[in-house]
C-alpha cells in the first residue's frame, strides 16, 4: 500500500480497536446481525451530529425523465423475448435478440446497467407492455431530477438544470427552481428490475438490480445547459452537481456536435472553478471510450468530487491507468479491494489534475468517503453515516429504517489494504459503527477515511435511484 494507517479518528479511535478486538477474542459475536439495533442507533446518532444549513444553495444537471419500473422478467415474456443460449455485452440495443444477450449479460452477475435502444420502435412497444403490466408505476426519473429532489427533501435550495413537461413537474419538489424549456412529454426510462435469486430461463441474479433501457430524444444535447449558465450566477450556489451525462453513450450525435456540447459543459465548470463553488461528478454506466476520453478532458480535471458504484469505481481505475473499461465487477467487493481502488483513482486523478478532494463510492454492503484533509469537505463521518442510512430508506421506500427487514452483509472486521504486509484490521463496533482514519497519501498529503456498513434492505422497493439519493445525502452533509 502506498499509503499507510497513520491516526484513527472520529468514531474509532485506536485504542477502541484494540478493546474490540479483545473482546471480540473473548466473546465472539457469531452473527452480526443480532447486533443490527445498535448499528442502527449508532448510525443515526452520527447522522443526527449535523444539522443542514437551510441557507446552502445547490445547482444540479443535467436532464430528466419519468421511469418506468416493471418487473424485467415479466416484461420479458410479454414482449416475447426469448432467453439466449449464451449473454454477450451489447454497446446499445437494436432488437429483440440483442436485448435478450444484454439483459443476461448483467443479470446473471447482480450488476446494473444502462443501455441505448436504437430502435424507437420497439422501445415504444417495451414501453406499451410494461405500462399494461401489473404493479408497474411510473416517477420522475434522471439522476438530476433525483438529486435534486433530494437536495431539497434535505433543506437545500435547488436549482435544476432540465428539460420538464407537466408530467414531470408534478413529482418535483414544489421549492425547485427549473432552468430550462418545457416539452410536452419528456424522455421515458425503463426501469427492468429483478430480485436476489430470480431466474430467467438457465440465469439466476446474484443479487437485486436493474436492467435499464431508454431511447431518449432530449437529454443527450445536454438542452438545459444554456439555461443553467445564464442563472446559476445570480443563483450562487454552494455546489454545482454535474449528472446524466450518461445519455450522451453511443446516442448518434451528429459530426463534432457532442464534442462543442462538452466545450460549453467545461466552460460551465471553469467558470465555477474561479468562483469557488465546489463541483461534483455524478459517474454512471459508460460503454463508449470515447466518451470517456472525452469526459477526461471535458469533465473530470474540473471536478472536486465523484460520486460512484462498486460498478463504476473499477472502470474508472481501469480507464485512468489502462485507457479501457471493465464491464462486469464483482457486485461484493470487499472493503479493503475498494480502500485500495479509491486511494490508486485518487492519486492519479491528484497526479493529472490536482483537483479532486473526494471520493465517494456506494456499494450494497457499504459506503466509503474519502476527502482531503485540507479541503472545504466537513462532517465526512456523519455524511457517511447518512449515506448509509439513506439507502436503506431509498430501497426500503420507507422514511424509518426497519430492522425487520433489514440485514447485515459487513464482515465482523475488514483490512484496510489487500496488502497483507502492510494492512490493518478494522473490527465492526456496533456503538461506533463508522470507522474513520487519517492516512498520508504521498508527499505528507493527508486523507481522510470513512467506513460505514450498510443496513441492507430485504424487502427490495426499488433500487433504481439509489445511487442519486446516496450520493446526494452524503454531500448535503459536507458543504
Amino acid at each position: 500500500m502506498a499509503s499507510t494507517l497513520t491516526k484513527i479518528s472520529g468514531a474509532v479511535s485506536l485504542l477502541a480497536i484494540l478493546l474490540a478486538v479483545m473482546m471480540n477474542r473473548k466473546n465472539k459475536i457469531q452473527n452480526f446481525n443480532t447486533a443490527i439495533p445498535d448499528i442502527l442507533n449508532s448510525l443515526r446518532q452520527a447522522e443526527n451530529m449535523v444539522e443542514v444549513d437551510k441557507s446552502v444553495k445547490i445547482a444540479v444537471g443535467f436532464g430528466g425523465c419519468m421511469d418506468v419500473f416493471v418487473d424485467a422478467i415479466e416484461l420479458l415474456k410479454a414482449v416475447g423475448v426469448k432467453v439466449p443460449k449464451s449473454p454477450k455485452h451489447q454497446r446499445w440495443i437494436a432488437d429483440k435478440e440483442e436485448l435478450g444477450e444484454g439483459f443476461a449479460y448483467f443479470f446473471r452477475h447482480g450488476a446494473a446497467a444502462e443501455r441505448y435502444m436504437n430502435n424507437a420502435t420497439l422501445f415504444r412497444q417495451l414501453v406499451n407492455a410494461a405500462e399494461n403490466i401489473p404493479n408497474s408505476r411510473a416517477a420522475i426519473g434522471g439522476n438530476a431530477p433525483v438529486m435534486a429532489n433530494r437536495f431539497a427533501a434535505e433543506g437545500a435550495d435547488v436549482l435544476l438544470a432540465a428539460q420538464t413537461s407537466a408530467e414531470f413537474k408534478k413529482q418535483l419538489n414544489s421549492t425547485i427552481v427549473v432552468a430550462g424549456s418545457e416539452t410536452d412529454r419528456s424522455d421515458i426510462h425503463l426501469i427492468m428490475e429483478y430480485t436476489t435469486g430470480e431466474k430467467w430461463g438457465k440465469y439466476v441474479s446474484t443479487r437485486a438490480n436493474r436492467f435499464i433501457v431508454h431511447s431518449d430524444e432530449f437529454n443527450p444535447t445536454i438542452g438545459s445547459l444554456e439555461p443553467l449558465m445564464e442563472t446559476y450566477v445570480k443563483f450562487d450556489p454552494s455546489l454545482l452537481v454535474v449528472g446524466g451525462l450518461q445519455m450522451l453513450d453511443n446516442f448518434p450525435f451528429r459530426a463534432g456536435e457532442r464534442n462543442s456540447r462538452l466545450n460549453m459543459l467545461q466552460e460551465l465548470m471553469m467558470d465555477a472553478n474561479q468562483r469557488k463553488i465546489l463541483t461534483h461528478f455524478e459517474l454512471a454506466s459508460f460503454v463508449d471510450e470515447s466518451l470517456i476520453t472525452d469526459l477526461m478532458e471535458h469533465v473530470l480535471p474540473y471536478s472536486d468530487s465523484i460520486g460512484m458504484n462498486e460498478q463504476e469505481l473499477p472502470n474508472l481505475l481501469s480507464f485512468l491507468r489502462y485507457g479501457n473499461i471493465t464491464m462486469i465487477s464483482d457486485s461484493y467487493p470487499r472493503v479493503a479491494a475498494v480502500l485500495d481502488q479509491i486511494r490508486a483513482s485518487y492519486k492519479i486523478l491528484r497526479t493529472k489534475h490536482n483537483r479532486i478532494s473526494r471520493l465517494h463510492v456506494h456499494t450494497i454492503a457499504f459506503q466509503a468517503i474519502l476527502t482531503k484533509v485540507s479541503s472545504p469537505w466537513k462532517n465526512t463521518l456523519s455524511a457517511t453515516a447518512h449515506a448509509s442510512l439513506t439507502a436503506n430508506r431509498h430501497v426500503c421506500g420507507t422514511p424509518k429504517v426497519d430492522i425487520q427487514r433489514s440485514k447485515l452483509l459487513f464482515d465482523e472486521s475488514f483490512s484496510t489494504t489487500m496488502d497483507a504486509e502492510t494492512a490493518s484490521k478494522v473490527p465492526l463496533i456496533p456503538e461506533r459503527p463508522v470507522s474513520c482514519w487519517e492516512e498520508d497519501i504521498g508527499e505528507g498529503e493527508l486523507v481522510l477515511l470513512c467506513i460505514a456498513p450498510n443496513l441492507v434492505c430485504t424487502k427490495v422497493h426499488q433500487t433504481a435511484g439509489g445511487g442519486d439519493n446516496i450520493s446526494s445525502a452524503g454531500l448535503i452533509f459536507q458543504i
